[in-house]
């Protein structure tokens, strides 16, 4: 069923698409901020009925839509929202797929995770082909202003916080053209990849932790050793 849903997703899209990358990346992007904003809403409402609090798991999917907001607005700079036909299939594409991955995720949410798993890497392929073939083109085109405000000149804090194979401070991309964004872009989008296989470890529940609360642990544990060898020299 998962592949059912990832495979429809794509077709539509490479079929409608097919020489129109600016649209189809917007539409792209809107549907894949769609998820994490079911895994939202099923974990308030856990927390709500007093079911399960994990602020980790919070954290981290909300700096997941973030940054597709941040794709998406670069989408929309360049171009891709124009059209109201685009538009329109992007936003009830969206309003599907977020009730799809509402129940999913209440009834299995490694499966949840999984499609997302399939859809990003979807993405990913996407990106890498896109800059494949139009690399001299975009390398002679500025950066959108909102690129540079997310990658270079903003608050990174939700950068890192969605991004759990690294260190927060760790990956701070080179913004210099359009090329250098697509580039950014694509690595977001493993990046998601490997949070999602994050969540469908099999210990997720007790070892799935935000970038943040990692440094944060290590932190203390780093000042208890030292503390504690400042004790033992001073006897």
């Amino acid at each position: 069923m998962i592949r059912l849903l990832v495979n429809i997703l794509v077709a539509v899209i490479n079929t409608i698409y097919r020489d129109r990358s600016y649209p189809r990346f917007y539409v792209l992007e809107t549907v894949a901020r769609v998820p994490y904003f079911s895994y939202l809403s099923v974990l308030h409402l856990y927390e709500t009925l007093g079911i399960w609090r994990k602020a980790d798991w919070l954290k981290v999917h909300f700096a997941q839509t973030w940054n597709e907001l941040h794709h998406l607005l670069i989408m929309e700079s360049l171009g891709g929202a124009a059209f109201w036909g685009d538009r329109f299939l992007a936003k009830t594409a969206a309003l599907i797929y977020y009730w799809v991955i509402v129940a999913l995720y209440i009834i299995s949410p490694r499966s949840a995770y999984h499609f997302m798993e399939l859809v990003e890497n979807h993405a990913y392929s996407s990106y890498e082909k896109f800059l494949t073939a139009q690399e001299a083109e975009l390398k002679a085109q500025p950066a959108p202003e909102v690129a540079i405000r997310y990658y270079r000149d903003g608050d990174l804090y939700l950068f890192d916080e969605f991004q759990t194979a690294h260190q927060p401070a760790e990956r701070r991309p080179k913004i210099e053209n359009l090329y250098d964004v697509f580039v950014a872009i694509r690595d977001d989008e493993m990046e998601h990849v490997k949070t999602m296989g994050a969540c469908q470890q099999a210990n997720a529940q007790i070892s799935f932790k935000s970038p943040h609360s990692l440094e944060a642990k290590k932190a203390v544990v780093e000042k208890s050793e030292v503390n504690s060898g400042e004790v033992s020299t001073a006897q």
